[in-house]
């Protein structure tokens, strides 16, 4: 049985985010931290989830700045580097997952091997933009460093998912921010994943060449 159904892609976005408009409630957000809200909406299909998104004050204009400088941007595992919009930077985002060091340091010290992948960060950290969707220990790995004296990033965008860990680090990352002096934009609980945190880097990439919905 034939069926009737959008086909044009531009129509298809414009159409999902006028929907996603209706249904949310952005009035607490700025115009880009809405723009970032409304692509996390449409990641996950649920509009009620726009309660749990937070920024901290300068977030999505240092963010900007970085990406519109050409900045490094550090992903903790390789799902939330291929969400990354190629078409709109010009260096391949870096993810140090599958790196052999990263396996070895893992193995010998029994952690996980985002703990250890995170760790091959420390040179690429300065003026970075983060993007964490799967690993809370990643996240958690990255805070000790920061607060031990590491260089900080632009922006962390951290955004695992899951029920070990997940939630436990994301409100740590909203509680000591202000404390470690990093911007961030986090979605509070259990829910995360690739597909929100790419999408909310690439919301901040879109707003860098005036794409709003």
């Amino acid at each position: 049985m034939s069926q009737n159904y959008e086909v044009d892609p531009k129509e298809i976005e414009a159409k999902s985010f006028k929907q996603i408009r209706a249904l949310t409630s952005l009035t607490e957000f700025d115009r880009e931290q809405q723009q970032v809200v409304m692509r996390i909406v449409h990641s996950v299909g649920i509009p009620e989830v726009a309660k749990q998104v937070r920024f901290s004050r300068h977030a999505c204009q240092t963010g900007m700045q970085a990406l519109v400088a050409d900045c490094t941007i550090l992903c903790d595992v390789e799902m939330v580097k291929q969400g990354i919009t190629k078409r709109m930077i010009t260096k391949t985002p870096q993810c140090f997952l599958n790196d052999p060091s990263a396996i070895s340091m893992a193995k010998d010290s029994g952690e996980t091997r985002s703990m250890a992948a995170v760790q091959l960060w420390e040179s690429h950290l300065r003026g970075s933009v983060v993007v964490i969707g799967n690993a809370p220990t990643a996240l958690f790995r990255l805070l000790e460093m920061i607060e031990q004296g590491a260089e900080k990033p632009a922006l962390i965008i951290g955004m695992p998912v899951g029920f070990v860990g997940a939630a436990e680090s994301k409100q740590h990352l909203w509680d000591v921010h202000e404390a470690l002096g990093v911007e961030c934009i986090t979605l509070l609980g259990r829910m995360g994943g690739s597909a929100v945190s790419s999408a909310s880097c690439n919301a901040l990439l879109r707003c860098n060449v005036d794409e709003y919905y």
